[in-house]
Protein backbone atom coordinates (compact mmCIF):
# COMPACT_ATOMS: atom_id res chain seq x y z
CA UNK A 1 0.00 0.00 0.00
CA UNK A 2 1.25 3.03 -1.17
CA UNK A 3 0.50 6.85 0.96
CA UNK A 4 -1.28 7.57 -2.24
CA UNK A 5 -3.79 4.60 -2.26
CA UNK A 6 -4.41 5.12 1.32
CA UNK A 7 -4.91 8.80 0.76
CA UNK A 8 -7.76 8.06 -1.95
CA UNK A 9 -9.51 5.35 -0.29
CA UNK A 10 -9.81 7.72 3.44
CA UNK A 11 -10.92 10.79 0.55
CA UNK A 12 -13.80 7.75 -0.57
CA UNK A 13 -15.52 8.86 3.40
CA UNK A 14 -14.49 12.27 3.63
CA UNK A 15 -11.22 11.94 5.87
CA UNK A 16 -7.88 13.12 5.82
CA UNK A 17 -4.66 11.37 6.60
CA UNK A 18 -3.90 13.86 9.49
CA UNK A 19 -0.34 12.92 9.92
CA UNK A 20 2.34 9.62 10.76
CA UNK A 21 3.05 8.31 13.72
CA UNK A 22 5.26 5.71 15.30
CA UNK A 23 7.46 5.24 12.64
CA UNK A 24 4.73 5.50 9.87
CA UNK A 25 2.98 2.39 11.16
CA UNK A 26 0.11 4.66 12.89
CA UNK A 27 -2.17 6.49 9.73
CA UNK A 28 -4.35 9.26 12.14
CA UNK A 29 -7.50 9.82 10.01
CA UNK A 30 -8.98 13.30 9.98
CA UNK A 31 -12.42 14.26 9.39
CA UNK A 32 -12.03 16.72 5.79
CA UNK A 33 -14.66 19.01 7.37
CA UNK A 34 -15.12 20.39 3.92
CA UNK A 35 -17.45 18.06 3.33
CA UNK A 36 -17.56 15.56 5.81
CA UNK A 37 -20.71 16.92 7.07
CA UNK A 38 -22.62 16.68 4.29
CA UNK A 39 -20.76 12.81 3.16
CA UNK A 40 -22.47 11.92 6.32
CA UNK A 41 -25.97 12.89 5.44
CA UNK A 42 -25.96 10.35 2.74
CA UNK A 43 -24.96 7.42 5.32
CA UNK A 44 -27.55 4.85 7.30
CA UNK A 45 -26.43 5.91 10.99
CA UNK A 46 -27.64 10.16 9.75
CA UNK A 47 -31.28 8.55 9.30
CA UNK A 48 -31.66 5.18 11.45
CA UNK A 49 -32.77 7.19 14.55
CA UNK A 50 -30.35 5.54 16.59
CA UNK A 51 -27.74 8.00 18.97
CA UNK A 52 -23.87 8.63 18.43
CA UNK A 53 -24.34 8.71 14.65
CA UNK A 54 -21.29 9.77 14.11
CA UNK A 55 -19.12 7.07 16.51
CA UNK A 56 -21.06 4.41 14.61
CA UNK A 57 -20.00 5.84 11.61
CA UNK A 58 -16.66 6.39 12.64
CA UNK A 59 -16.85 2.44 13.82
CA UNK A 60 -17.99 1.04 10.73
CA UNK A 61 -16.02 3.11 8.02
CA UNK A 62 -12.25 2.90 9.68
CA UNK A 63 -13.47 -0.89 10.66
CA UNK A 64 -13.97 -1.86 6.99
CA UNK A 65 -10.91 0.55 5.69
CA UNK A 66 -8.70 -1.75 8.47
CA UNK A 67 -10.07 -4.84 6.67
CA UNK A 68 -8.99 -3.22 3.42
CA UNK A 69 -5.47 -2.83 3.99
CA UNK A 70 -4.79 -5.73 6.40
CA UNK A 71 -4.56 -2.47 9.33
CA UNK A 72 -5.92 -2.49 13.15
CA UNK A 73 -8.90 0.25 13.67
CA UNK A 74 -8.12 2.36 16.76
CA UNK A 75 -10.67 4.52 17.56
CA UNK A 76 -10.82 7.41 20.23
CA UNK A 77 -14.10 6.74 22.06
CA UNK A 78 -14.95 2.99 23.46
CA UNK A 79 -12.52 2.95 26.35
CA UNK A 80 -10.63 2.10 28.18
CA UNK A 81 -8.00 1.22 27.14
CA UNK A 82 -7.94 4.70 25.68
CA UNK A 83 -5.28 5.41 22.45
CA UNK A 84 -3.02 7.80 22.93
CA UNK A 85 -4.28 10.18 19.89
CA UNK A 86 -2.97 13.36 21.11
CA UNK A 87 0.82 12.00 21.60
CA UNK A 88 0.59 10.71 18.30
CA UNK A 89 -0.74 13.80 16.82
CA UNK A 90 2.14 15.62 18.62
CA UNK A 91 4.65 13.07 17.04
CA UNK A 92 3.46 13.26 13.69
CA UNK A 93 5.23 16.68 13.59
CA UNK A 94 2.06 17.56 11.55
CA UNK A 95 0.40 19.33 14.97
CA UNK A 96 1.53 20.83 17.95
CA UNK A 97 0.28 22.71 21.12
CA UNK A 98 -1.26 26.09 20.73
CA UNK A 99 -1.03 29.16 22.82
CA UNK A 100 -4.91 28.05 24.07
CA UNK A 101 -3.09 24.05 24.43
CA UNK A 102 -5.82 22.72 22.14
CA UNK A 103 -3.75 21.24 19.26
CA UNK A 104 -3.35 23.31 15.98
CA UNK A 105 -2.61 21.27 12.92
CA UNK A 106 -0.23 22.43 9.82
CA UNK A 107 -2.67 22.10 7.43
CA UNK A 108 -6.12 22.27 8.95
CA UNK A 109 -5.37 24.74 12.15
CA UNK A 110 -7.53 24.21 15.10
CA UNK A 111 -9.96 22.29 13.59
CA UNK A 112 -8.58 19.17 12.84
CA UNK A 113 -9.94 16.21 15.15
CA UNK A 114 -9.43 12.54 14.76
CA UNK A 115 -12.21 9.95 13.97
CA UNK A 116 -9.71 7.58 14.27
CA UNK A 117 -6.16 5.46 13.51
CA UNK A 118 -5.15 2.29 11.44
CA UNK A 119 -1.87 0.39 12.49
CA UNK A 120 -0.94 -0.37 9.30
CA UNK A 121 1.09 -3.26 8.50
CA UNK A 122 3.75 -1.89 7.05
CA UNK A 123 5.40 1.28 7.75
CA UNK A 124 4.35 4.57 5.23
CA UNK A 125 7.33 6.84 4.78
CA UNK A 126 7.39 10.25 6.79
CA UNK A 127 4.83 13.20 5.56
CA UNK A 128 6.90 16.63 4.51
CA UNK A 129 7.44 18.49 7.64
CA UNK A 130 5.49 21.47 7.45
CA UNK A 131 6.44 24.80 9.33
CA UNK A 132 4.89 25.13 12.95
CA UNK A 133 1.92 28.37 12.20
CA UNK A 134 2.02 29.68 15.66
CA UNK A 135 6.11 30.72 16.06
CA UNK A 136 4.86 34.12 13.51
CA UNK A 137 1.12 34.65 14.65
CA UNK A 138 -0.60 37.49 16.82
CA UNK A 139 -2.04 34.28 18.31
CA UNK A 140 -5.67 36.30 17.85
CA UNK A 141 -7.32 33.06 19.84
CA UNK A 142 -5.84 34.12 23.32
CA UNK A 143 -8.45 36.84 23.44
CA UNK A 144 -11.34 35.33 21.71
CA UNK A 145 -12.81 33.31 24.04
CA UNK A 146 -15.61 35.45 25.62
CA UNK A 147 -14.85 33.90 28.89
CA UNK A 148 -11.11 33.01 29.08
CA UNK A 149 -12.15 29.24 28.96
CA UNK A 150 -9.02 28.52 26.64
CA UNK A 151 -5.82 29.89 28.01
CA UNK A 152 -2.33 28.45 28.34
CA UNK A 153 -3.12 27.09 31.63
CA UNK A 154 -5.60 24.74 29.93
CA UNK A 155 -9.45 24.36 29.60
CA UNK A 156 -12.12 25.36 31.75
CA UNK A 157 -14.27 23.42 30.36
CA UNK A 158 -17.34 24.06 33.45
CA UNK A 159 -17.22 27.53 32.54
CA UNK A 160 -17.28 27.09 28.30
CA UNK A 161 -20.39 25.35 29.08
CA UNK A 162 -22.24 27.42 31.61
CA UNK A 163 -21.76 30.33 28.94
CA UNK A 164 -22.65 28.53 25.37
CA UNK A 165 -26.23 27.80 27.48
CA UNK A 166 -26.66 31.26 28.49
CA UNK A 167 -28.30 33.76 26.62
CA UNK A 168 -25.01 35.65 26.06
CA UNK A 169 -23.56 32.32 23.92
CA UNK A 170 -25.65 32.76 21.09
CA UNK A 171 -22.28 33.17 18.90
CA UNK A 172 -20.55 30.05 20.81
CA UNK A 173 -23.06 28.04 19.64
CA UNK A 174 -22.34 28.48 16.26
CA UNK A 175 -18.99 26.94 16.40
CA UNK A 176 -16.10 28.10 18.96
CA UNK A 177 -14.90 31.24 18.82
CA UNK A 178 -11.26 30.70 19.48
CA UNK A 179 -10.75 28.02 16.53
CA UNK A 180 -12.70 30.15 14.57
CA UNK A 181 -9.48 33.30 15.14
CA UNK A 182 -7.25 30.87 14.03
CA UNK A 183 -5.79 31.92 10.74
CA UNK A 184 -5.08 28.67 9.99
CA UNK A 185 -6.97 25.93 8.12
CA UNK A 186 -10.03 28.74 7.71
CA UNK A 187 -11.82 26.57 4.89
CA UNK A 188 -12.26 23.83 7.11
CA UNK A 189 -14.04 25.99 9.53
CA UNK A 190 -17.27 23.40 10.56
CA UNK A 191 -20.29 24.23 8.27
CA UNK A 192 -23.69 25.30 10.80
CA UNK A 193 -25.13 22.25 10.69
CA UNK A 194 -21.71 20.26 12.56
CA UNK A 195 -21.24 23.17 14.31
CA UNK A 196 -24.74 22.79 16.05
CA UNK A 197 -24.87 19.38 16.44
CA UNK A 198 -20.99 19.43 18.12
CA UNK A 199 -22.59 22.31 20.52
CA UNK A 200 -25.39 20.00 21.11
CA UNK A 201 -23.78 16.59 21.87
CA UNK A 202 -21.28 19.49 24.99
CA UNK A 203 -24.00 20.62 26.53
CA UNK A 204 -26.05 17.71 26.92
CA UNK A 205 -28.98 18.52 24.32
CA UNK A 206 -27.80 16.01 21.53
CA UNK A 207 -26.98 11.97 22.04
Amino acid sequence: MTRAELEAALGEHALLLAGLAEGGRVALLAPDTRRFWAHLDTQPEAHDGLPDRVDRWSARVIGALADRFGAEPMLPFGGPPWHPFIAWAAESGQAWPSPVTLLVHARMGLWVSFRGALRLPEPLPALPEPARPCAPCPAPCRTACPVDALTSDGYDAASCKAHVMSDQGLACRTGCLVRKACPVGRDFALPPAQARHHMRAFTGEEP
